[in-house]
């Protein structure tokens, strides 16, 4: 069975195919492989929007739904996740216009994320976001304290 270099060693096959590229060589180009590559480094740049977003509100709701855990370790990463996510919109601007349904994929694994981290019922979690896209931006936001009992 022949294996093509894009097989047998990725980088080289990169390497080679940025050469064909320079020396405009673009009849020896692996055309098929280089769309796939292309449109998996735009899935993962989404792929990167949701993980930081579900971080993001995950701590957004365990800073709401267990208040009397708050700490400056879960404020930071508040901190840190918005201004992940800003860099990457601010690299990607395209994002921008699919960032409310990216809100809506992330949040349904905050929700489970925040389940594991709390030990609360899934039922204290809202279906839906509870937050607004400005909400989740603004970098001064903390949600309001909402006091749950083990009992629900």
């Amino acid at each position: 069975m022949i294996t093509s270099k894009y097989e047998q060693d990725f980088y080289a096959w990169t390497q080679e195919q940025a050469g064909f590229l320079r020396a405009r060589r673009y009849s020896e180009l692996d055309s098929d492989h280089l769309l796939e590559e292309l449109e998996d480094m735009g899935a993962r740049e989404r792929r990167e929007l949701i993980n930081r977003l579900k971080v993001l509100l995950a701590h957004l709701l365990k800073w709401r739904f267990q208040p009397q855990r708050q700490s400056r370790s879960w404020a930071a990463t508040i901190k840190e996740q918005r201004l992940s996510v800003q860099d990457l919109l601010d690299d990607n601007p395209s994002l921008r216009g699919v960032l409310d349904s990216q809100i809506t994929k992330a949040y349904r694994l905050a929700r489970l994320v925040a389940v594991k981290e709390t030990d609360l019922d899934e039922a204290t979690f809202p279906e839906t976001c509870p937050f607004s896209r400005d909400e989740i931006s603004d970098e001064n936001y903390l949600p309001p304290r909402i006091e749950h009992s083990r009992a629900q």
